[in-house]
């Protein structure tokens, strides 16, 4: 008769545990359904300090490409990194793909500093086209780096520590004097 009981105590408990995970789910189940891309997202109210700016008339159409994110010029080299990989992307898809001058011009003409930049060569020592090209931008003790070229494949953007020497890029690079 104990065993009998005992074992009907162990349902009981094995009961509300099932209960209590059928509740779980439940609960997760909702939950995750707000994360669905067919949910409408939720976003924080903006900032105190921060003006909203109205849409204008002007608005371009739902229809027409995401406006490239901005550069962030109190920011710091991660906060901008989205900005050069967007400039990197957009040259990347033009003829000028591997010239590095495209690159350069296209990020002074996003806000970058053209001082603060490096690239290296398009071509290499005996005239053919580089492999792959880099071009960087210093920010602060940060370099924006950006490669590309037949041998990277798609474009490649990160951030990383300026070198010993103040630079970004190692080796032989090309004066930015146009």
């Amino acid at each position: 008769m104990r065993r009998h009981l005992a074992s009907r105590s162990s349902l009981r408990g094995s009961s509300r545990r099932t209960t209590g995970m059928v509740a779980v789910a439940a609960v997760l189940t909702v939950s995750l359904a707000a994360c669905t891309p067919g949910a409408p997202a939720t976003a924080p109210p903006p900032a105190a300090s921060s003006p909203v700016a109205a849409p204008s008339a002007s608005s371009a159409p739902e229809d027409s490409e995401p406006s490239a994110p901005p550069l962030v010029p109190d920011g710091t080299a991660a906060d901008n990194l989205p900005a050069f990989a967007a400039v990197t992307a957009a040259v990347w898809a033009t003829d000028d793909r591997v010239a590095g001058r495209a690159y350069v011009d296209a990020l002074v003409q996003a806000g970058f500093d053209r001082s603060a930049m490096q690239v290296t060569h398009d071509r290499s020592t005996v005239g053919d086209p580089a492999e792959s090209i880099q071009f960087s931008v210093r920010w602060d003790q940060e370099c924006l780096i950006g490669q590309v070229g037949p041998a990277t494949g798609e474009p490649v953007t990160t951030v990383m520590p300026v070198l010993a020497e103040g630079t970004c890029l190692v080796g032989n690079t090309r004066p930015i004097d146009w």
